[in-house]
């Protein structure tokens, strides 16, 4: 049996935050930086530059072609919005070098990918947070998996397997197998990468977002982009998702299949082209 922190401490070493990005957080967190000096430390990273200029040129944050500077970059988002971006690209590169046996990486990012445009999109559709930060969350919800199937993965795949054989929820499978589930994984991670604190309380509390105290709202949310994936397949995807949805959250954020509808409907419509942003080679 292991514990979370177990669990990160066997990844640390192969999958880190690049300097850049804690020089950055440094900066947000420090009330007397400037806009001048979170350009120019993003700038200090030639590869982290480039794909901040592609994503922010991109339709997702709606400069088409427009912004030629990072500093400009800036100006136009806001530091928060800067930091988040950079993390969303941090993240990915720094599991590239992961490459777990037992798990399908092209599907898992994709659904990571699906995942975050849903916690994005529910945040529009509902008028909840932050709509760029919990793409970010929800790109992250499901890290802890990774995590797993690097550190633990007959473990991982046993608990996995068990799920699909018994119907039993796949966090449940894993607390019996391994002694603790992704969503607790996942939020160890967050607090060992020093991201700020409502990225691990959220990531922690998406299987119950009620125990997400101040962040039980982006908890809601992953919750609920987290049945969007499921039920990605399902033949009636919107009927079994709010099934699946924590009935607590489903009654506090007012969903019906028509409001997950066009979530769904808009998460799977702008999901193609970030993947083509974030993974150029897989499409």
């Amino acid at each position: 049996m292991s514990t979370p922190h177990e669990l990160v401490a066997c990844v640390e070493k192969l999958a880190s935050l690049p300097a850049v990005y804690h020089r950055i957080r440094a900066l947000i967190d420090d009330p007397e930086s400037s806009v001048h000096q979170v350009a120019e430390a993003v700038s200090s990273d030639s590869a982290i530059t480039a794909r901040v200029l592609r994503v922010v040129n991109s339709a997702l944050y709606g400069f088409p072609g427009k912004i030629e500077t990072v500093g400009r970059a800036v100006n136009l988002m806001g530091m928060q919005q800067v930091h988040d971006l950079v993390l969303s690209t941090s993240v990915v590169g720094a599991f590239s070098g992961l490459r777990p046996a037992r798990l399908h990486l092209v599907g898992f990012w994709k659904d990571c990918v699906l995942r975050g445009m849903a916690a994005r999109a529910a945040a529009r559709q509902l008028g909840m947070g932050d709509p760029e930060r919990m793409f970010v969350e929800g790109l992250l919800a499901d890290i802890g998996h990774l995590v797993m199937f690097q550190a633990v993965p007959d473990a991982a795949n046993a608990a996995l397997e068990s799920a699909r054989s018994t119907g039993q929820p796949v966090h449940e499978a894993e607390q019996t197998i391994i002694g603790c589930n992704f969503a607790e994984v996942g939020a160890a991670l967050a607090s060992a990468w020093h991201l700020p604190t409502g990225f691990a309380t959220a990531i922690g509390a998406q299987l119950m977002p009620a125990l997400g105290g101040p962040h039980a709202t982006e908890a809601s949310l992953l919750n609920v982009a987290n049945q969007i994936v499921a039920t990605k397949e399902h033949e009636s995807p919107d009927t079994a998702a709010l099934d699946l949805i924590d009935p607590m959250t489903a009654a506090r954020l007012e969903l019906d299949t028509e409001r997950l509808a066009a979530i769904r409907a808009q998460a799977q419509d702008e999901t193609p082209e970030v993947i083509a942003l974030f993974f150029p080679d897989q499409g």
